[in-house]
């Protein structure tokens, strides 16, 4: 684990690597990677992926999700990395809870994917049968 260097001397702790780039106006980028490992990575990156930021470059390596990120600033770039690091967070707990749920419910995940499907094409108008009958009564 290296430490996040802000450029000032100061070393903050966490699990992010930093390395100057280039940056807009010919001044240093500051960019960070954070990896962390996981039970299903890639649904933690798409549970993220609408949180993440142009600055932001999130990946899939083995079992774990690779987040590069690069700003301008340190202090751009702590804010971000702070943000993904709660996003993060809370997208870990609900693939957590939603796998509790699926275990609870005896259901894997290809079963729940599979009704998923079907639910999607039973709500498709177009998939529906109707059958028109004409019934006469005698008296």
């Amino acid at each position: 684990m290296n430490g996040l260097d802000d450029g000032a001397g100061g070393d903050h702790a966490g699990d992010t690597d930093a390395h100057p780039g280039d940056g807009a106006g010919g001044r240093p980028a500051r960019t960070a990677t954070v990896r962390t490992r996981h039970d299903d990575p890639e649904l933690v990156r798409d549970a993220l992926a609408p949180d993440n930021t142009d600055s932001m470059d999130a990946r899939v390596d083995d079992d774990a999700v690779v987040c590069s990120i690069e700003r301008e600033t340190t202090g751009g770039l702590q804010s971000t990395v702070d943000d993904y690091l709660v996003n993060l967070q809370v997208a870990d707990r609900l693939v957590d809870r939603g796998a509790e749920h699926r275990h609870m419910a005896g259901e894997t995940r290809d079963e729940e994917r599979s009704r998923s499907r079907d639910r999607d094409r039973d709500a498709d108008p177009t998939n529906r049968q109707t059958t028109d009958t004409d019934t006469t009564h005698q008296t």
